[in-house]
């Protein structure tokens, strides 16, 4: 395997990044989507929310994106992310999958003891087996081209096992996203395509901000070491150098993105 050079890794920011859970006005998915708008990388957001992906496409396109494709999608399902992907591919205005970003995903509150095997089962099949089905459609052609990006959405509770609105089978599903990127890391290396997970805490999103008012809101910031939530702009521009031309030597790894809620 030759050495890679930059010029290499710069490829990357003229090829499609793919952005799933991009439809919710103040979600993850769409905070990234916009940080990578602006940056003036083509885009493909998948979402099943077909209303909200219009609105989402039309935000790209005016914060910059120089091509915007959108498709309905529900990752549980390995042909519907066939499709989707397909449809993208099909477009001759849209460059190559360059990058995947996986925000699209689920927290079942149910409590162990009144879960289901099916219940727990949805939550691994939509977080983990989704993030699978994602990746292992994109990642032949990336091997192909010689460069790609994977990075999908974990959560502290993957590491320490969570609490407040996560349960045993959300810290389950997460704990398998990032034991899969790391072991895909592991069979990628060298050809150009790399992994990361982003474990992220506490992020001012509509879902956090519907659970955190007031009082109890007060309580999120002031157990945040440094004293406020996290933005989705923030973890957009984590994303941003992840699948940027400065982020092909590192692989394997979680970011942990948590106001220093949990550290090493």
């Amino acid at each position: 395997m030759s050495e890679r050079s930059a010029a290499d890794e710069a490829r990357i920011s003229s090829l499609t990044c793919v952005v799933t859970g991009a439809a919710a006005a103040r979600g993850i998915g769409r905070g990234v989507a916009l940080t990578l708008a602006r940056q003036g990388r083509p885009l493909a957001l998948l979402d099943r929310d077909e209303a909200g992906l219009v609105t989402a496409a039309h935000a790209a396109r005016a914060a910059g994106a120089p091509h915007v494709v959108t498709a309905r999608v529900d990752i549980a399902d390995e042909a519907s992310v066939d499709a989707a992907l397909g449809a993208i591919e099909q477009d001759p205005a849209a460059p190559s999958v360059g990058a995947l970003v996986s925000c699209a995903g689920i927290a079942d509150p149910t409590p162990f003891l009144e879960m289901t095997g099916e219940g727990f089962l949805r939550t691994l099949t939509i977080n983990t087996l989704g993030t699978f089905h994602l990746a292992r459609r994109v990642v032949p052609g990336m091997v192909e081209q010689g460069l790609g990006r994977i990075v999908a959405m974990s959560s502290t509770a993957g590491q320490d096992g969570g609490g407040n609105f996560s349960t045993s089978a959300y810290a389950a599903s997460k704990a398998g996203v990032e034991g899969m990127l790391r072991g895909l890391a592991k069979e990628l290396a060298g050809t150009g395509v790399t992994t990361a997970a982003i474990a992220p805490a506490n992020i001012d999103t509509d879902i956090m901000g519907g659970r955190l008012e007031g009082e109890r809101r007060a309580h999120f910031v002031a157990r945040t070491p440094v004293g406020r939530l996290g933005t989705t702009e923030e973890l957009g521009e984590l994303v941003a150098f992840l699948v940027g031309p400065h982020g092909g030597f590192t692989t394997g790894a979680t970011y942990n993105l948590n106001g220093g809620l949990r550290v090493g």
